[in-house]
């Protein structure tokens, strides 16, 4: 069974603005990186139990290459993306953004 995939608004930020830093330390880094993000978003779709508890009822999943998490939560057959940041920022960079949940 395949889940439905839905995003946070702030999650097209994220990863607009992570794809324009790799663009510019290498033109054509920035389409690896956005490979690397569907890869592991389809991968949540079709076993998002798969993946470990982060943070309360929130997931985490890692992109390949990129040090990059995916957090997201699981409702019925939806999950929804909450945030896709490099892993060394800050938790409360995508706690934060729970709190409507």
């Amino acid at each position: 069974m395949t889940y439905r995939i839905a995003f946070l608004p702030q999650v097209e930020q994220d990863v607009q603005d992570a794809y324009n830093w790799y663009e510019l330390q290498l033109p054509g880094l920035g389409d690896d990186f956005l490979l690397s993000i569907d890869a592991a978003v389809n991968a949540i779709a079709r076993n998002p139990l798969h993946y470990t508890i982060e943070f309360k009822n929130i997931r985490k999943a890692k992109a390949r290459r990129f040090p990059f998490g995916i957090y997201f939560l699981i409702h019925q057959y939806t999950i929804t993306v909450i945030a896709i940041i490099h892993l060394a920022r800050h938790p409360k960079t995508w706690k934060t953004r729970t709190k409507k949940k």
